[in-house]
């Protein structure tokens, strides 16, 4: 699944591509939106929300009602967006995935396997990113407000609450992995017994604005291929740390690495 770092370069990309663009053709490939055609919009702005992008245009004033819309999506697990030149072959996935295509004088961007693709009032915005906690790489990242929902439910394990997008928006599954071993927390510590939950909170918004930027995740410090993670991706490997070999299991609905180490395993 994206994390969060992702959706914030992706639409930074979509915003150097389109911002302040006219929009010259769209063509929506999902049934909802078969028929909408945003010719002659223009592209305010692209901002991400945690792990949803927001596409913000404005309306030409050729028809009744708001002016300001806002094109809706969430990637997933494989979800994509892409800009290319005019004239530049569309490469990134096969064409069967393609959801929409925007096109402007300058560029072209492609969505590919969207979810949730849908086109709302931007005054409407809210319906469907304001149950989300604070944003990591957001303007109104609170600490404060991440670690209260978090202690909300203190019987929940870590794991599975750093990963409800309702809590903190923007930690993924490769996060929650190398945020925990580097706070040296099993997955499976009820949220009630982390003893720093404040601490946990400000190490996550370090390690995704680090990365911000770039498309290469590192959490290690380096971006040699293989050494970019302590414990994500490397089942039965040894520990950077301690050379105990790392394990991987499902918690929840996603797997989990970890150091049995390093990370004293739930009694």
């Amino acid at each position: 699944m994206p994390e969060g770092d992702t959706v914030w370069n992706t639409a930074r990309v979509l915003h150097r591509a389109l911002a302040g663009a006219r929009l010259t053709g769209s063509d929506f490939r999902v049934p909802q939106l078969a028929t909408t055609d945003l010719t002659g919009w223009t592209v305010r702005e692209s901002a991400s929300r945690g792990k949803h992008l927001l596409l913000r245009l404005a309306d030409p004033g050729e028809r009744s009602g708001p002016e300001h819309w806002t094109l809706h999506s969430h990637l997933r697990m494989d979800g994509a967006w892409r800009a290319y030149a005019p004239e530049e072959r569309w490469t990134a996935r096969p064409a069967h995935l393609i959801r929409v295509v925007l096109r402007s004088a300058g560029a072209v961007a492609v969505g590919y396997h969207l979810h949730e693709l849908t086109l709302v009032p931007t005054a409407e915005e809210e319906s469907l990113v304001g149950h989300l906690g604070p944003d990591l790489l957001g303007p109104d990242w609170d600490p404060a407000e991440a670690v209260r929902r978090l202690a909300a439910h203190p019987d929940v394990t870590i794991g599975e609450a750093l990963l409800d997008q309702r809590n903190l928006a923007g930690v993924g599954n490769l996060y929650k992995c190398e945020l925990l071993f580097l706070r040296g927390i099993s997955p499976w510590t009820p949220v009630g017994a982390v003893r720093d939950l404040a601490g946990t909170v400000a190490l996550a918004q370090r390690l995704l604005a680090a990365n911000r930027g770039r498309w290469t995740q590192s959490t290690t410090g380096s971006l040699l291929r293989g050494r970019t993670s302590y414990v994500y991706g490397r089942r039965a490997q040894p520990c950077r740390r301690c050379g105990t070999a790392i394990r991987k299991e499902e918690l929840g609905e996603r797997v989990t690495y970890w150091c049995p180490r390093c990370q004293p395993e739930r009694s």
